[in-house]
C-alpha cells in the first residue's frame, strides 16, 4: 500500500516535505566497463552536499534549452546549483579563445545561463560553484581572466593533478557570504580562470590574497551567491549547502 502525502513526511501533515534541488552537469565521453559512450554525469560530492543539508538532489544534464524547456524544469524545482566544469565559450563575454582555455560546451552554456535567467525572474535560490561564479557573471555582462597565471605569473589556484589547492579567502563585510561563513575560510581552489569585470549589480563577497575575486551575489533578496572554490570538497563544512537548502525551503512555502 502505498504512503499518502502527510505518512511520507512523518505523519505530520503541516511539516514541509524537503526543497528539491537542481544540480547542473556535464555531458562528457566517459569510459566504465565495457563502454565508452557520451553521458551525463557529476561527481558525487556535489549532490551528497545538498542530501546532507536536508535538500534532495536532481540532476540537470545538458540539453536542448529555449525558455519553455527551462520553465518546466523550473517549475518542478525549490533550488538550482551551477556547478564546476569546463571553462565556458570566451565567445559569451566578447573574447577570442586564450591556448588554454577549454574546447566550448555550448550546450552546457546554453543551458546553464537559461536557467539562470529563468530562475532570477522566479526568485528562485541560485547557488553557484566555480563555474557557476563565472556563469554568473556572464549573464550579467560580466568578463573573465582566461588564464590566471598570465595574470598572476604563477598557478597557485589549479595545482594540477587533480590536486584542490587551500587558499586562504577573506569575505566583504555586510554581504551575505560573510554572514555565512564569518571573516575568512580556508578555501579548497582548483581554477585557472576567474572572474576579471564584475557583472552589474553583482557585489563581490570575497577576495584572495592575490586579489582574486572569490565569491559574487546578488544583493538582496532572494538568494542567488556563487563562489569560485569546491565547498563540496569540504562536506564537513555544509554552511552554503545549508544555506541555498534553507532558502530552497522558503522558497516552496512561498509557493
Amino acid at each position: 500500500m502505498g504512503l499518502n502525502a502527510s505518512e511520507s513526511d512523518g505523519g505530520d501533515p503541516r511539516r514541509p516535505a524537503r526543497p528539491v534541488i537542481g544540480l547542473t552537469s556535464y555531458l562528457e565521453q566517459v569510459k566504465t566497463g565495457i563502454w565508452d559512450i557520451a553521458a551525463g554525469y557529476l561527481p558525487s560530492d556535489y549532490f551528497e552536499g545538498v542530501v546532507m543539508a536536508g535538500g534532495i538532489a536532481t540532476l540537470l544534464p545538458p540539453q536542448p534549452a529555449d525558455a519553455e524547456t527551462a520553465g518546466v524544469l523550473l517549475d518542478r524545482l525549490d533550488g538550482l546549483v551551477i556547478t564546476g566544469g569546463y571553462d565556458i565559450d570566451p565567445a559569451r563575454y566578447g573574447q577570442d579563445p586564450h591556448p588554454a582555455t577549454d574546447r566550448p560546451r555550448t550546450d552546457r552554456d546554453d543551458l546553464e545561463l537559461t536557467l539562470l535567467r529563468g530562475a532570477l525572474d522566479r526568485g528562485l535560490p541560485v547557488l553557484g560553484i566555480c563555474r557557476g561564479a563565472q556563469i554568473l557573471n556572464v549573464a550579467f555582462g560580466g568578463t573573465l581572466h582566461q588564464h590566471l597565471p598570465d595574470v598572476l605569473g604563477h598557478n597557485g589556484h589549479r595545482a594540477g593533478n587533480g590536486v584542490f589547492t587551500r587558499l586562504p579567502v577573506r569575505t566583504v563585510a555586510g554581504t551575505r557570504l560573510a554572514a555565512l561563513l564569518g571573516e575568512s575560510i580556508d578555501a579548497p581552489c582548483y581554477h585557472h580562470q576567474a572572474i576579471d569585470t564584475v557583472g552589474d549589480p553583482l557585489v563581490v563577497s570575497a577576495m584572495d590574497a592575490d586579489g582574486v575575486v572569490e565569491a559574487v551575489e546578488l544583493p538582496g533578496e532572494p538568494f542567488v551567491l556563487a563562489v569560485q572554490w569546491h565547498p563540496e570538497k569540504s562536506l564537513d563544512d555544509l554552511r552554503l549547502f545549508k544555506a541555498v537548502v534553507q532558502a530552497a525551503q522558503s522558497y516552496a512555502q512561498s509557493r
